[in-house]
């Protein structure tokens, strides 16, 4: 938690991909002054960190990246865009205002409340100082990845990746339905059923796959969304007793096969024509 990467990576695909692997809750990484402002202590904060953090869906997204692009037919590589801070200091896919139902829980853009209800910051906290700071930014850069995507490709593909625990945690607003090995995210604008029928495809050898259930929606950036119907858009979340040895222990042998399922996936995307 001490270090301090920059707080966003953007990994370069092939010049032709529409395809961008979008990983935004997978780091643990809170810089110092962040930390200041959590009341957490620190074995608190690292209990927190291991219920809410997306574990190895960094490792997982490079993982497909490369096993795609070292097919001999594979011609366009994906391009990846990698949280490096972790959610607990802005979550970058909340709505920075009031039209994110999650602040009912105190889980907004900056979270007041841990996964489990209790205080995380502070009445006081400095919210607004910490959404331009990390927010806006994170926003701009991906809005500038997807803009790219459709100035070389002419189309832009977002998967978003994501893991999700096999039990309920308090925080959930809708987790009362199923819990399938995977869970597919969609949004009624951007995810084509073409786009659904591909991931229900990749990932049909896990034990079952259903859509917006237990998390619903997909992240699009706000100058795409609703209004650009060449940026597709998809949430995949991975049930953590998958791949990973929960709440937030090591990775097992299930990684290798959920990388090469979203592997096969990037495969079908980037063959469709748009």
């Amino acid at each position: 938690m001490n270090g301090t990467p920059a707080p966003y990576r953007l990994v370069p695909g092939a010049a032709g991909s529409p395809v961008i692997l979008h990983v935004p809750h997978s780091s643990r990484t809170v810089p110092a002054d962040v930390r200041d402002g959590i009341v957490l202590d620190d074995t608190a904060l690292e209990g927190e960190l291991d219920h809410i953090t997306d574990a190895h869906t960094a490792r997982i997204a490079e993982e497909a990246a490369t096993r795609y692009a070292a097919r001999s037919e594979a011609t366009a590589r994906p391009w990846q865009f990698v949280n490096q801070l972790s959610r607990l200091v802005v979550d970058p896919e909340r709505f920075p205002d009031e039209r994110e139902e999650m602040r009912a829980v105190g889980m907004g853009a900056v979270y007041t409340r841990t996964t489990h209800g209790q205080p995380l910051r502070a009445d006081d906290h400095p919210e607004q100082q910490l959404i331009e700071r990390y927010f806006h930014p994170y926003a701009a850069a991906m809005t500038d990845a997807v803009t790219g995507r459709l100035a070389a490709a002419g189309r832009a593909v977002i998967i978003d990746v994501h893991s999700y625990p096999s039990e309920r945690l308090p925080y959930e607003l809708h987790g009362d339905g199923p819990r399938p090995p995977i869970c597919l995210g969609s949004d009624p604008f951007h995810t084509p059923l073409a786009l659904l029928a591909q991931a229900e495809k990749a990932f049909a050898d896990f034990g079952g796959t259903a859509v917006d259930s237990p998390f619903a929606g997909t992240y699009v950036p706000l100058k795409h969304y609703g209004t650009d119907r060449r940026v597709d858009a998809l949430m995949i979340e991975i049930r953590r007793d998958v791949y990973m040895q929960e709440p937030g222990g090591p990775s097992g042998p299930g990684l290798d096969a959920v990388a090469e399922a979203l592997a096969n996936l990037v495969d079908m995307v980037s063959r469709a024509q748009s």
